[in-house]
């Protein structure tokens, strides 16, 4: 059976879920009195957001949405030249589209296009439209096909809250910061309420034009689940599988949620730490095993072991970390306890396995709720009550890492020295640049 047409199906099923179950509280789901954004859809282009594919040195995915006045959509690519009319020899194709009604019943068109065979390590602009809205061009860079020199990667932790009003000083800091870098990365809890479209156009207003030219990689958290009566998760939100389009090469079940990307030299890995853990973890141990990038980097939303006062996540624990430990990955990305902690001596208390592994683990939080937190010995740096970016700097045999607070100054600096044969050696680094 088609793929596409099962997660139709399941998403009008969460849908009707939503509507039945008392627990799902309408309101939360709904707009503010006050608005800060216009979020409805119009016939024009608007939360326009690049993904990585399995090729990022010859494709791109581009993803947008309109009203449902606009059911055909257009994209044109063309290679930017010194010439101010490069536009002319613009490559057009026709977008898939996805139809999306919103609990306040506002029916919206989201629309994908997959540009293939592009030149690696090139400079594009695209536009996307209907042949008479049209966004306006954007550039993006295809990859080199082979690593070459140092390339970096953003981090953001739980945005969730207050996310134009406050997190948007966070993603645009960390774009200034290192506006050059290849992609971002999100560790779940992009917004607070799943179903909430007012709350997904926050997150794009709060964006801006970054993911228009920097492609996302995303996790799902909590919040991006549908809960029944008895608040267990029924399905992710309608909202997620139209925006957000990543490599189709998850375990079965979990296409549209857990996937990996090579990315030069180093493999991306994400995993749904809500559900199916013990099923993803075959997949995982394949996609461990075989691959040839020298660095791994995987993320997901809930921590191995938590940061935060009075947490524990034991199926992550118990059947993630053996398969971390016995194939040395090199970094683990996480969110979900709304703190800050980093080490990589994470002893599980289990006793099961060879845990000196030198994986080096990260919890952060981009967004402004908090919680309290853990004075769990795993942690070799640890923060409470600050809102952080992280970039990411991967090189040959060296991988260097810098969390920032909103203020723009180092918090956490630290690299990662890669020895053949051996556990990483972990080296903390002056606080300043």
């Amino acid at each position: 059976m088609n793929i596409k047409f099962i997660n139709i199906c399941l998403s009008l099923f969460v849908l009707f879920i939503v509507t039945l179950c008392p627990a799902q509280v309408l309101e939360k789901n709904l707009a503010p009195s006050t608005l800060n954004i216009d979020y409805k859809a119009s016939p024009r282009p608007d939360r326009i957001l690049l993904t990585l594919t399995k090729d990022p040195s010859r494709e791109i995915m581009i993803t947008w949405r309109t009203n449902n006045t606009i059911t055909k959509g257009i994209s044109e690519i063309a290679k930017v030249e010194k010439e101010f009319d490069f536009y002319k020899n613009a490559i057009k194709k026709n977008s898939t589209t996805t139809t999306v009604t919103s609990l306040e019943k506002e029916q919206v068109v989201y629309h994908k296009v997959k540009f293939s065979n592009l030149i690696p390590n090139t400079l594009y602009a695209y536009r996307v439209g209907d042949g008479t809205y049209w966004s306006e061009w954007i550039q993006f860079k295809t990859s080199e096909e082979e690593f070459e020199e140092p390339f970096q990667i953003l981090y953001l932790g739980d945005a969730q809250n207050d996310i134009f009003t406050l997190w948007s000083k966070v993603i645009r800091g960390a774009f200034k910061k290192a506006p050059n870098a290849r992609f971002s990365i999100h560790a779940g809890d992009l917004i607070n309420h799943s179903q909430n479209n007012y709350e997904w156009g926050e997150w794009f207003e709060a964006n801006s034009f970054i993911p228009k030219m920097m492609p996302v990689l995303a996790t799902l958290g909590n919040h991006e689940y549908v809960k029944d009566s008895t608040n267990h998760k029924v399905g992710i939100s309608n909202l997620w599988d139209p925006q957000f389009n990543f490599p189709n090469n998850g375990p079965k079940g979990f296409e549209d949620r857990t996937y990996y990307v090579d990315y030069l030299n180093t493999r991306i890995i994400c995993l749904d730490s809500n559900e199916g853990i013990k099923k993803q973890s075959a997949w995982l141990e394949k996609v461990l095993q075989n691959h040839k990038q020298q660095w791994v980097i995987a993320f997901f939303h809930h921590p191995v072991i938590s940061a935060a006062r009075g947490r524990a996540n034991e199926d992550v624990l118990r059947h993630w970390k053996p398969l971390f430990d016995m194939y040395k990955v090199d970094l683990v990305l996480q969110g979900h306890d709304h703190v800050y902690g980093r080490g990589n001596k994470v002893n599980s208390g289990l006793g099961k396995w060879n845990e000196n592994s030198g994986t080096t683990y990260v919890v952060s939080v981009s967004g402004r709720k908090m919680y309290s937190i853990s004075d769990h010995p795993w942690m070799d740096k640890k923060g409470k009550n600050i809102q952080l970016y992280q970039v990411i700097t991967v090189d040959n045999n060296i991988l260097n890492f810098k969390a920032y607070t909103l203020d723009d100054e180092l918090f956490d600096h630290f690299e990662l020295m890669k020895k053949k044969n051996h556990v990483n050696i972990l080296k903390e680094l002056p606080l300043k640049e």
